[in-house]
């Protein structure tokens, strides 16, 4: 007979099991969940009425407002990556750099976050850059390697530089704030870009024949023309920005209410740039449904396994499990890193944020750990996801754009580089936690221990006599 102890490792076993095979995770995690269900009922370890939680929960879920930011900002990035913005942004900042080694490799990697910080996609960032970039680098004698790697690393800034979605997810998770989510990740996305940037700038330094200026006929005579093609997507870029990330900072809109206007804002960029067409709406509306529902499954799924792990105390099996290890602090993040790394070859980063965050939230918050830290930490990391060769998505993003002249092993090998520069910022951020929590507003910190409340006795007075109101 099953002991209750084994449950919570068997149903970790058999999801993983599920998973390896190809399953679907949404339904992969409803499974496992329901049959362990109805077997713990069978078997005692929580009544039938533990289950009547489910429908609470699935209800919470698809009444969750902060939910509803994921479509919004999914479709302003849909739009955006279809509205011309990029070309002008790349254009432009690469004639700005071109006169210098790596020119062309600063431009990719500085319009990277501003297209990271107005789309919120890695896909939209990748496939632009790359359709745009890697022909001008290619033609003018880039490394390969060099040329395909940073295009796909800035893609991924994306999913650390505000308003990610990733962000958004783990907000939900770990019942933190999006505003505080968004503002921890400023400290990261700026040690990001200048890690990408030093390191182009290294290249340029020991190995400038790898990243040649452009000559000087394919140069753009600096006048007014071109600081006007610059200021002409960098400005509503600006101005997109500050639309949808200045609102939440400022406390005058919600994350769903500055999505909202995002989608109206990358609206009116498309009609600017006259690339506003129904196939444009109707194929961004497609996008945005498609990764919304799948979300949402994935969602779901995830709260039937976790409402049946709990009810097994699977909570308490991996607080044993990990509150154990050496190093306290550093050495539960340092473990859970690795354990991340590994886990982002074979699952994407919702079904993790959906599957483990909500099991090691519980460990983190009872050893001390900031819990906007620990979501800002466990959100670069997850970024890796897009850069692991062979699995990664940015990679296939690329692969899928290039030319094919571009060997997939130039793609691959390219790409290893930049995985080293965001896993040392995943070593940078565990061992200085002020990169994060500097960004933090706590308001004033008091401590208890020194509060002293001092009430003056109450003062007599006199008996009054009381006098009917009605006569």
């Amino acid at each position: 007979m099953l002991h209750e102890d084994i449950m919570p490792p068997l149903m970790f076993g058999g999801l993983v099991v599920f998973l390896l095979i190809g399953f679907p995770a949404a339904f992969s995690l409803a499974a496992v969940g329901l049959f362990f269900g109805f077997i713990s009922i069978e078997l005692g370890f929580f009544p039938e009425a533990w289950m009547f939680n489910l429908p609470l929960r699935v209800f919470g879920i698809l009444s969750n407002d902060l939910l509803l930011a994921i479509p919004f900002f999914t479709l302003m990035g849909a739009v955006l990556e279809r509205c011309g913005l990029a070309e002008d942004l790349l254009e432009g900042t690469g004639q700005l750099f071109g006169k210098i080694p790596g020119g062309l490799a600063y431009a990719v990697i500085i319009v990277g976050a501003i297209l990271g910080a107005i789309t919120g996609t890695v896909a939209a960032s990748v496939i632009s850059m790359g359709m745009i970039s890697l022909p001008i680098m290619m033609r003018y004698g880039y490394d390969m390697r060099i040329a395909t790697g940073v295009i796909a690393a800035s893609g991924t800034i994306t999913q650390v530089i505000p308003p990610s979605l990733v962000l958004i997810v783990l907000s939900d998770q770990l019942g933190q704030s999006v505003g505080d989510m968004y503002a921890g990740a400023i400290g990261p996305s700026l040690l990001q870009i200048s890690l990408f940037l030093l390191f182009i700038w290294g290249v340029s330094i020991f190995q400038p024949h790898k990243v040649p200026p452009l000559p000087a006929e394919a140069l753009a005579p600096r006048d007014w023309r071109l600081w006007w093609r610059v200021l002409k997507g960098m400005v509503p870029s600006m101005g997109l920005i500050f639309m949808v990330l200045g609102t939440i900072f400022l406390g005058l809109a919600t994350p769903t209410e500055a999505g909202a206007m995002g989608v109206v804002g990358a609206v009116v960029l498309a009609a600017l740039n006259r690339r506003l067409t129904w196939p444009l709406i109707r194929q961004a509306m497609g996008n945005t449904m498609r990764i919304t529902s799948m979300v949402i499954f994935i969602l779901i799924g995830a709260t039937v396994f976790t409402l049946v792990f709990q009810g097994v105390d699977g909570g308490i099996w991996i607080e044993h499990l990990l509150g154990l290890l050496p190093g306290g602090q550093t050495g539960f993040l340092v473990f859970v890193n690795i354990f991340i790394f590994f886990l982002a070859f074979f699952l994407d980063f919702f079904e993790i944020a959906f599957i483990v965050i909500p099991l090691l939230a519980p460990v983190a918050k009872s050893l001390g750990i900031d819990l906007v830290w620990f979501g800002v930490l466990i959100c670069i990391n997850m970024q890796t996801a897009f850069m692991h060769p062979p699995f990664g998505f940015a990679l296939f993003y690329l692969r899928g754009v290039a030319p094919k002249s571009v060997l997939t092993r130039d793609i691959y090998l390219g790409a290893i580089p930049w995985l080293g520069l965001q896993l040392l910022l995943v070593a940078v951020v565990i061992f200085w936690p002020q990169s994060v929590t500097y960004w933090l507003d706590r308001g004033p910190r008091v401590d208890p221990s020194t509060v002293i409340i001092d009430l003056p006795p109450p003062v007599s007075t006199p008996d009054i006599p009381s006098v009917p109101i009605f006569q």
